[in-house]
């Protein structure tokens, strides 16, 4: 073991600060480097391979996702990320300066995405994803060389794959992917109908002509943004979290950067640099009910890391189970097309069929990290790179019927298996809904008992998995099940 351990996780939780605060100012557009060498230079001794050796020879015969495993990760995650930071900070370089022109007007990579989502003729979405694409082409050589050093580096701290690492760390990878195949079978014929449907009132198209440039503009859901007016995002997250007797003003922990800059990043994030005390939830709003739910999930990652106990170690405050985290997140974020709270906040019309429509975008992406499971499976099992594009493209296909580009393979990979916690989150969020409402009734986000119980819950951090807080608080197994069920009911 390192020498002395409570040195050892004070150090953790200082690089973890400093590295989070890193990304904040870059991923912001607050400043144009992401520049990580100096931190992990400063904090070099909590990540070499013999670290990572001597709390895994710690961590031997413990239980999943305890507190000797938790520090093993969090070693080797960070012995990871030391080896491939070149390739990040140099990915990060490129997003911020790469550009295309399409018809005369220049619009930077990190944009494109959004821009596609706002753009209404199909025939400038073709033009604008044939753009991103011959820019993405230029990050894959950075994406495989950061890849082959995981490989290598997985192999050298005695996990075999990136996989086998992984499994070693407690991860139960190929329970949730029989739950994820049988998910793919069990709502093919759903899928299909609903989704036809969707596209069909958005584009006036099938699912079967519709290309991936098109997906954008379905989830971007344009036809609802009058509903959802920007001058009323906050208002309406501070009555909510009010109701649950949370002062959202008078939470000094908590900072709200939603100002729009050239260089921020279009995907929303929530940046905990002090767990609890400074959390930063960044967004750049792209116009109507996406700028909501995107706010209102970062609010519940928000809520829950700046109600954790300052009293608890490094494991439950920083590291642990990050499904819980996303799970509080998509429980907010849900609010925002739940009926009763639509009601009770907005002035929207056909609450229900909004409802409706987005219990298909859900089962959407259910199905589309269903498939990214499967394929990252085959990816991080020692897979021939050569093939993997390919195969990245069929396993999409084959979830969402949609033409994903087979230059994304990587693009599309998060670290560490992340996509096992959304997965997840989406069935414990499922199960945590159905509780409240039997308990609190369908307004459940007005009741302060509500409240107290969600303040003392994420007072917790993620000292419990989402395994063992769904046995908790609802008495059920987390199961992808729960989720079909809601989605289910909600059609």
């Amino acid at each position: 073991m390192p020498a002395a351990l409570d040195e050892y996780r004070l150090e953790a939780d200082r690089f973890l600060a400093e590295l989070n605060e890193e990304h904040y100012r870059h991923y912001a557009g607050l400043k144009s480097a992401l520049e990580l060498e100096a931190i992990y230079e400063r904090h070099a001794d909590l990540t070499t391979p013999d670290a990572c050796r001597e709390l895994g020879a710690a961590a031997e015969g413990a239980r999943p996702r305890s507190s000797p495993v938790e520090l093993w990760r969090f070693a080797c995650e960070g012995y990871l990320g030391r080896l491939t930071r070149e390739e990040a900070e140099r990915l990060a370089g490129l997003e911020t300066t790469l550009e295309a022109e399409i018809d005369g007007e220049t619009t930077g990579f990190r944009m494109l995405r959004p821009r596609l989502a706002n753009e209404p003729d199909r025939e400038r979405r073709e033009q604008i994803d044939r753009a991103r694409l011959g820019l993405a082409e230029q990050l894959n050589p950075l994406y495989v060389a950061a890849l082959e050093r995981e490989r290598e580096a997985a192999q050298e701290l005695g996990g075999g794959t990136y996989r086998d690492l992984y499994e070693r760390f407690g991860f139960a990878l190929e329970p949730l992917a029989a739950q994820c195949a049988r998910f793919l079978e069990e709502t093919e014929d759903l899928y299909v109908s609903a989704f036809d449907g969707l596209v069909r009132s958005r584009l006036g198209i099938g699912l079967d002509d519709a290309r991936r440039w098109d997906l954008p503009r379905v989830l971007r859901a344009p036809d609802w943004d009058a509903g959802f007016p920007a001058d009323r995002m906050l208002p309406a997250l501070v009555g909510t979290l009010a109701d649950l007797g949370i002062d959202l003003r008078a939470q000094r922990n908590v900072e709200l950067d939603v100002e729009q800059r050239p260089t921020k990043s279009p995907r929303a994030f929530c940046a905990p640099i002090e767990v609890p005390g400074r959390v930063v939830l960044v967004i750049q709003p792209i116009g109507g009910l996406d700028d909501w739910r995107a706010l209102f999930h970062e609010a519940g990652h928000t809520e829950h890391f700046a109600c954790t106990s300052a009293h608890l170690g490094l494991e439950a405050r920083r590291l642990g189970d990050n499904a819980v985290t996303e799970g509080w997140a998509f429980l907010v974020e849900h609010l925002v097309t739940d009926p009763v709270w639509l009601s009770r906040r907005l002035d929207v019309g056909r609450p229900d069929e909004l409802a409706r429509e987005s219990a298909v975008v859900l089962l959407y992406y259910l199905r589309r990290y269903c498939a990214k499971l499967l394929y990252e499976l085959e990816l991080h099992s020692g897979a021939d790179l050569a093939g993997m594009p390919d195969r990245y493209a069929e396993w999409m296909l084959e979830a969402t019927k949609l033409d994903f580009a087979p230059v994304d393979f990587l693009a599309d990979v998060d670290p560490g298996f992340y996509c096992t916690s959304y997965l997840r989150a989406w069935a414990l969020e499922a199960q945590l809904v159905a509780f409240l409402r039997e308990e609190h009734g369908r307004a459940w986000f007005a009741e302060r008992k509500a409240g107290s119980l969600l303040r003392e819950l994420w007072s917790e951090g993620q000292g419990l998995d989402a395994d063992e807080l769904a046995r908790e608080v609802t008495g059920s197994k987390l199961e992808l099940d729960a989720v079909g069920d809601a989605i289910r009911a909600a059609l």
